[in-house]
């Protein structure tokens, strides 16, 4: 009965073998090449094949740049996230940006003002595209408890909107999987909502 072997550990088994017989692994005596199906799993064991974009996209939802920007009680579960405890750096997001031009994810953690909407709008026209948004907490998702004329009910009534995190306000946890499910609309090819927005039009 024949022992099959790993790919790669025959390679090293054919060059001990070489070298035991008192050959060189260079000049005349090559290293020992595998042949035929063992070549052929050895190449399917290590190779992956894909495709520009999906590489594209990969690195892209694994590198996120947010935006340093907090407006209430949401960012301090929001900058808890980045704390040691949750490390939202497994995940490539731990860079804060302090400008818009370098920030390509915005997180609108809290209430905004009618007084807040125009800087936010502002904030978002400068970032560069591709961009994401994410309405973190009731407050910002639908206006939350307060439905009076100075809080603005919902902020996509002023920027497109790529996730809803809820809660009041959300834990960490929740900033998480909503960084997460980003993170698979870029991998799965869904474009942003501004782009979404655009096609419709």
């Amino acid at each position: 009965m024949e022992v099959k072997r790993e790919p790669a550990l025959r390679v090293r088994e054919l060059n001990a073998h070489q070298l035991l017989r008192g050959n060189e692994l260079e000049g005349a005596n090559r290293p020992a090449r595998l042949e035929g199906e063992e070549l052929e799993q050895y190449v399917e064991e290590r190779v992956l094949l894909t495709t520009l974009d999906k590489t594209v996209a990969w690195a892209r939802s694994n590198s996120f740049f947010p935006l340093g920007f907090g407006l209430a009680c949401c960012a301090m579960e929001q900058f808890h996230a980045a704390g040691p405890r949750m490390d939202i750096a497994r995940f490539g997001y731990e860079a804060f940006r302090a400008s818009p031009r370098q920030a390509d994810l915005i997180i609108l953690a809290g209430r905004v003002s009618i007084k807040m909407a125009p800087i936010i709008r502002r904030l978002y026209e400068q970032m560069l595209e591709p961009k994401w948004v994410m309405a973190m907490g009731a407050c910002s998702s639908t206006g939350g408890m307060f439905a009076n004329y100075a809080i603005l009910q919902g902020v996509d009534k002023i920027v497109p909107v790529d996730i809803y995190v809820p809660g009041c306000p959300p834990r960490p946890e929740a900033v998480i999987e909503g960084v997460m499910n980003i993170q698979k609309k870029i991998q799965a090819g869904i474009p942003p909502a501004y782009e979404q927005q655009r096609s419709q039009a």
